[in-house]
């Protein structure tokens, strides 16, 4: 672990600090980089050997995207995630034989991106509303419908697509199946890329699917149960934002545990100041009670329990709390925290998104709410 920790910290270091600001500008990262990185192994790596990856468990996703975000590199980072730890793991858990060895390897390589297509105009987290719509006709699919806020949406190679295949009276959540529509499927185009607040590297992207044909063998696990397997997959896209949430929240403190002891003001310096020395002493309590918990997670992920309600807490409280630590830091650099030339004002912009995408902090109310109720 500590080998590859360090092997990422490198590369980071070589191959994508020199140029993320200019990808910022872009608002996309190159194809390249993918390539590279999955010349380093960082794709996928929790994929069995056979099909590319390492055959190694979430410790490793975990830590690459802990390195990733707490340096700043949130874009990449979210990338990496949805292609390996949601794209790749659909495929990799769902996915007929032929189907793993047809992708998974590219993947691996870098030579296929993925992205995952659940949220459209209307629905938001509502994923029991979706209208996106495949009606199987002469030995293929016919998609016709609009995705939205699709994280690697412009690079894209493989989309997982959301679909209603049938409708059940009184069962909104029953009837929904998984697609994977290829870049070249016919009838299928990509919207505007959408400008946003934060996360400027990260192309996300609106998707049409307009008579969209794909074959009958494109199907990701069984017809009807997709919304079942949505639910199960969703405790790790949020155990990953917990992850990030807190690490991002631990790279603002650095640079402010920095920047206090060399600022001045009346004189001394910043951290000289008991409400300075206090917020910090309550902050790092906070990271490290939140990591535990985290870890925790983690584990319980690795040991195959459920996981359920552990991610959607840790979601909930890190991207919160995490907000917070970085808000924290950013009023400690005062007017400079303001300013887009200082990385802390950057956490603060990418941070926003962590309380809202795989599922609101209402939403994970919702979930460990029911638990108790």
């Amino acid at each position: 672990m500590n080998n590859f920790k360090e092997t990422l910290t490198k590369w980071a270091a070589n191959e994508i600090a020199p140029h993320y600001e200019q990808w910022e500008k872009e608002g996309i990262v190159p194809r390249s980089v993918w390539l590279k990185a999955g010349e380093q192994g960082i794709l996928c790596s929790t994929q069995d050997e056979k099909y590319g990856g390492l055959g190694v468990d979430f410790n490793y996703s975990s830590v690459l995207y802990h390195e990733l975000f707490r340096a700043g590199f949130a874009s990449l980072g979210i990338g990496f995630a949805v292609h390996s730890d949601l794209v790749g793991n659909y495929i990799g858990h769902l996915g007929t034989e032929e189907q793993k060895l047809r992708w998974l390897p590219s993947m691996a390589k870098g030579e296929l991106i993925g992205a995952i297509a659940m949220t459209e105009p209307g629905t938001g987290s509502d994923l029991a509303s979706i209208q996106t719509k495949a009606v199987l006709k002469d030995g293929k699919w016919i998609l016709n419908g609009q995705k939205t806020f699709i994280s690697n949406g412009l690079n894209a190679d493989l989309i997982v697509v959301v679909a209603r295949t049938d409708t059940i009276a009184d069962k909104a959540h029953a009837g929904i199946s998984l697609f994977v529509v290829e870049r070249t499927s016919k009838g299928f185009s990509r919207g505007k890329k959408l400008n946003k607040m934060g996360l400027h590297a990260q192309d996300t992207a609106e998707l049409i699917f307009e008579d969209c044909e794909i074959p009958e063998a494109n199907l990701l696990g069984k017809r009807g149960e997709g919304f079942l397997y949505l639910m199960k997959n969703l405790g790790i896209e949020r155990l990953g934002i917990a992850v990030m949430s807190l690490a991002q929240a631990r790279g603002a403190f650095e640079l402010t545990l920095q920047y206090i002891k060399e600022r001045k003001a009346f004189g001394k310096t910043i951290a000289s100041f008991q409400n300075t020395r206090f917020k910090m002493a309550e902050m790092l309590t906070e990271l490290d009670v939140g990591e535990a918990f985290i870890q925790h997670c983690i584990q319980m992920h690795c040991q195959k329990k459920d996981i359920t309600i552990a991610a959607s807490q840790a979601k909930l409280w890190a991207s919160e709390k995490g907000q917070q630590i970085i808000d924290t830091c950013l009023q400690l650099h005062g007017g400079y925290g303001y300013m887009d030339e200082y990385m802390i004002s950057k956490f603060f912009r990418d941070s926003r998104v962590q309380r809202i995408y795989g599922g609101t902090s209402e939403i994970m109310k919702e979930v460990i709410s029911k638990e108790l109720i």
